[in-house]
């Protein structure tokens, strides 16, 4: 058992940091200061790739396109097309309402009919960054990664907000590491902090990148949990252990 923040930062060759996770089921905003998880500082988002696939689908019937097509789709079509066509856009109202901004692009299902995607294409994901498009009261996962960095403390912040780093297949939409980028640096914006945010082409695995090259370190040896330590401390003892 191990904090997926945490694992997503050993994957960057970090073990302090901010990590802005984008998975399939949540997302989630982790600080971690020398491999210490500061729980009080980890916020959570149920704005995933499920979420986000669904959006989607919910979008497509509103379209133009044939509805028996898009009601024959399947979860697993969907999810492609979600990865192949959508993106995160710099300027989400701006390009909404200036169609001359939208970029359509066609995909072929399995029975050979074709869909075109408008502005689904970046309305989808920007649940992450507007959650309240579904009614949900959470801020967007920006706010959350502010939220998180202002509950670390003051000595420790600082190599904190120069080790953002996403992971998640979320996170790998086009366009979301540098909205992301831009959107924190608007939020940091007076305090001379400049915001970088660091983006592997493999984050989508981050996480069970970290977990292999944590594991393979002989100080990893000396974590382990027994059987009659959990009986004897209880669930707890995971967070003090890991």
């Amino acid at each position: 058992i191990a904090n997926t923040g945490f694992l997503s930062l050993c994957a960057y060759g970090r073990v302090t940091g901010l990590a802005v996770e984008a998975g399939a089921g949540m997302s989630h905003a982790t600080s971690v200061c020398l491999g210490q998880t500061w729980r009080e500082a980890t916020y959570c988002l149920g704005v995933a790739g499920g979420l986000l696939s669904n959006y989607l689908h919910s979008l497509l019937m509103e379209s133009p396109n044939d509805p028996s097509v898009l009601k024959a789709l399947k979860k697993k079509t969907v999810i492609q097309l979600k990865k192949q066509c959508c993106y995160v856009s710099m300027d989400y109202e701006g390009d909404l309402y200036d169609r001359g901004f939208h970029h359509p692009a066609r995909f072929q299902v399995p029975d050979g009919q074709w869909i075109t995607l408008d502005k689904e294409r970046f309305c989808c994901p920007e649940l992450l960054f507007q959650p309240k498009l579904v009614h949900q009261s959470s801020p967007g996962l920006h706010h959350l990664a502010l939220q998180s960095l202002q509950k670390v403390p003051d000595h420790a912040r600082r190599d904190t907000v120069g080790n953002i780093v996403l992971s998640g297949g979320s996170s790998m939409f086009p366009g979301f590491p540098e909205r992301m980028c831009l959107e924190l640096n608007a939020l940091f914006h007076g305090t001379g902090c400049q915001i970088q945010v660091l983006a592997s082409p493999e984050r989508g695995i981050a996480a069970w990148a970290g977990g292999s090259m944590a594991a393979s370190l002989t100080s990893f040896q000396h974590v382990w949990m027994a059987k009659g330590e959990y009986q004897e401390h209880g669930a707890e003892y995971v967070h003090k252990m890991f």
